[in-house]
């Protein structure tokens, strides 16, 4: 009987426990939430890479982790204009939450083809007719917008300092793409102020870099500022041997290339920017539309500079510059 008793004591604790484990139990299994984001971009974005590893570690963040409660559908033009259409409709068919836009045309792509909101890290959001302010913009885009008119000019002061001769740049920029136009127009305006003239080197296509390079050695410059984009970045070391071979020195939009072996950049932190960018992700995925979210801008710049390569081109960097740098590389 004692038996028995404890035999039917054990059964209705196992009962009454599986009964408060149950919700438990079946709760845990239960699958979190999935947020899909787009990421379309000029080239491929990787986990490590210098766009992709600052907007994954600005989403964690916020709370979303790749593998767990994030998705990230790629898709890169690669130069391609043409492609850009059928990639920002593939993302759509993925059902992603969210697109991530980098680049003025991947921005405008993004706005023509979908309501879904979009997060755009682009040039001169305004200028260019992104949208119409950057306070009360409307419409299903937001993000940040590098703003020429105040960036470039500051290239050019940084390009005299390194140069104090300097009287005429030679400006390489992507003609193609109505961003990196005002960027050129941008510059002219502000070399004239400091007394400077605008060598206008528009590239179309990677044929058009050997025009230019005989453009320069017909009338040479002092100087090169390159605006960086993608057509510009895929024949960045075009750039870097013709500057090489002429001893001239350039300037240039983004850090990685002077890693590369450019001479000294000036741009946007990208830590901060992609930061930014999952910031207003994060918004939007709580609930937020991007026509309430106002455009920002950048607040953070990077002067980086490579002593290796001023030594190849014989040129002394002067002790201000380095002061000033963000990182200078020997």
């Amino acid at each position: 009987m004692q038996t028995v008793t404890t035999t039917r004591r054990a059964f209705l604790m196992l009962l009454g426990g599986a009964a408060v484990a149950g919700p438990w139990a079946v709760s845990a299994q239960t699958p979190a939430k999935v947020y899909r984001v787009g990421l379309l971009s000029p080239l491929p974005v990787t986990d490590n890479s210098r766009q992709g590893a600052p907007l994954i570690r600005g989403l964690a963040q916020h709370g979303y982790v790749l593998e767990r409660n994030l998705a990230l559908e790629r898709r890169a033009h690669e130069g391609h204009m043409d492609r850009l259409p059928r990639l920002v409709d593939e993302l759509v068919a993925s059902k992603v939450d969210v697109i991530v836009t980098i680049g003025y045309l991947a921005a405008l792509a993004a706005k023509q083809r979908t309501t879904l909101p979009v997060v755009a890290w682009t040039g001169d959001a305004v200028g260019t007719g992104l949208v119409d302010s950057l306070a009360r913009h409307g419409g299903n885009v937001t993000g940040i917008s590098d703003e020429a008119a105040e960036t470039t000019p500051k290239r050019m002061e940084l390009l005299k300092t390194m140069v104090p001769g300097l009287r005429r740049v030679a400006m390489l920029w992507n003609a193609a793409d109505l961003a990196m136009t005002l960027r050129y127009q941008a510059s002219e305006t502000g070399a004239k102020a400091m007394g400077l003239s605008v060598q206008p080197l528009g590239v179309r296509e990677p044929d058009d870099f050997e025009q230019a390079f005989a453009v320069m050695n017909r009338d040479m410059p002092d100087a090169i500022l390159m605006v960086t984009d993608v057509l510009t970045n895929l024949n960045h070391k075009r750039v870097f041997e013709f500057a090489a071979a002429h001893r001239l020195p350039a300037i240039y939009e983004a850090d990685f290339l002077v890693r590369d072996g450019g001479l000294m950049s000036y741009g946007p932190d990208l830590d901060e920017i992609y930061g930014r960018v999952a910031a207003l992700v994060d918004r939007i995925l709580k609930g937020a539309k991007p026509a309430d979210l106002p455009f920002e801008q950048p607040t953070r710049f990077r002067l980086v500079i490579n002593l290796k390569t001023a030594q190849a081109l014989g040129i002394e960097v002067p002790p201000m510059l380095l002061a000033t740098a963000d990182e200078v590389i020997e």
